[in-house]
């Protein structure tokens, strides 16, 4: 159960990572933004805002990889239910997509890191 939860929780900090990348370094391509129906314009006067969403996201797959390399259940925890939260407003604000990219596969480490840890209290 220590192995399914670990994969879990890097999965979700892979997530993050790839969420940063675009964030920080492609946001301005047209491939990207038009999926969010941006224009080119709104792209990049809002380019500064999402390259700084990005660095946040990296510290997320920080606290993720941190959480999940080092069995710390109140890390992964913290760091499951912030994608979860973060999520659920991404997809009231700005696409339903997110539940599935961000709020599931979060909700799904969080409840393996919740039921190991019941587990080893057996």
């Amino acid at each position: 159960m220590k192995t399914v939860t670990t994969i879990a929780v890097a999965i979700v900090a892979v997530i993050h990572v790839a969420i940063a990348m675009v964030e920080m370094f492609f946001w301005e391509t047209p491939f990207i933004y038009e999926r969010l129906r941006f224009t080119p314009d709104i792209a990049h006067q809002v380019a500064p805002i999402v390259n700084n969403a990005g660095l946040y996201n990296a510290f997320i797959a920080a606290g993720l990889f941190w959480g999940a390399f080092n069995q710390n259940r109140s890390i992964r925890l913290f760091f499951s239910v912030c994608v979860i939260v973060a999520g659920l407003y991404g997809a009231v604000t700005l696409s339903p997509t997110t539940l599935l990219l961000q709020t599931l596969p979060a909700t799904i480490a969080l409840i393996l890191v919740w039921l190991a840890h019941s587990r080893s209290k057996l």
